[in-house]
């Protein structure tokens, strides 16, 4: 079950376990319909916190996929936040702003048996009545005086499960950008770079791209709904849907569930970001219903 539940006035509401930090249900309005789920959580999903849940909004750091940089060498895929006991830290209910809650990470001995960096991790959630903000704000907390600077370096992603219709999905615009089909056979076919030729990116076959430098504005849209995912220090974007190829391999996914969903996941995963000690670096999206409506606003 969620640990922490937001009700925002209008009739929106959000779900969060504290394992993972994983938003698990978000559920918002649109046009004059009531509020309805946004997120898609595999109904194989495991959620006693004995591993990452399978679908929602899971946190990915320090490392997106298998670990590359020196220093992760120990962690498994994803790193350790999304599979991690956090905080509750505090909640605001202010009849004048949108609710709010922060949940916090630190090093914990299980942490540090495999990674050595202190730090300090916060994630804010805000409900509006349409929309969703996700904030990650991760601190670099070495007291370390040495120069040069003893840089915290990390990989960070929101591992957005977007509710849709896959076979009808398109994603844009990513017509142009660079991107690494992680679908492909080779590792040489992994890590050349490729041009996005298409107005409308699906995943009507098994796809995993890592865009790079991507805009950080998305619109998921689809025959009567859509979702945009605007972000803010996150440059590039995932898109990822398993369809059976590699979804029927999964213990955790539910039969067919690659057809509900795609994952439109903004991050820094191209490279690794630097925080000196004493700084904080701030990741953030704002997920929103598109509908007609809101369109002519």
């Amino acid at each position: 079950m969620p640990d922490i539940v937001l009700h925002h006035p209008k009739g929106s509401s959000v779900q969060i376990l504290l394992y993972g930090a994983t938003i698990v249900s978000w559920k918002s309005p649109t046009n004059n319909a009531p509020p309805a789920e946004r997120l898609f959580v595999s109904a194989s999903a495991i959620t006693d916190g004995s591993k990452p849940v399978r679908g929602g909004i899971p946190v990915v750091f320090p490392c997106f996929g298998p670990p590359t940089h020196r220093e992760h060498g120990s962690l498994p895929q994803h790193g350790f936040a999304r599979s991690s006991n956090w905080s509750w830290d505090h909640v605001i209910k202010d009849e004048k702003a949108d609710p709010s809650v922060t949940l916090t990470l630190e090093p914990t001995p299980g942490i540090t048996a495999l990674y050595k960096r202190p730090f300090h991790l916060s994630f804010v959630v805000t409900l509006g009545e349409f929309d969703l903000t996700t904030e990650l704000h991760v601190k670099n907390t070495s007291g370390s005086i040495d120069y040069p600077p003893d840089y915290l370096e990390f990989q960070a992603l929101f591992h957005n499960y977007i509710l849709a219709p896959a076979i009808d999905i398109l994603i844009t615009p990513l017509q142009n950008k660079l991107y690494f089909d992680k679908t492909e056979s080779t590792e040489e076919g992994r890590t050349t770079g490729k041009i996005e030729t298409r107005a409308g990116v699906d995943v009507r076959k098994f796809t995993d791209s890592v865009y790079e430098n991507a805009g950080q504005n998305y619109e998921v849209t689809w025959p009567g709904g859509g979702v945009s995912v605007k972000t803010t220090n996150m440059k590039d974007v995932v898109v990822w849907n398993p369809q059976a190829e590699a979804g029927s391999k999964m213990g955790d996914m539910e039969g067919g569930g690659w057809d509900k969903f795609v994952c439109c996941e903004p991050g820094c995963v191209r490279g690794f970001e630097k925080v000196a000690p004493g700084m904080t670096w701030v990741g953030k999206q704002v997920l929103s219903v598109i509908h007609v409506a809101r369109r002519h606003q």
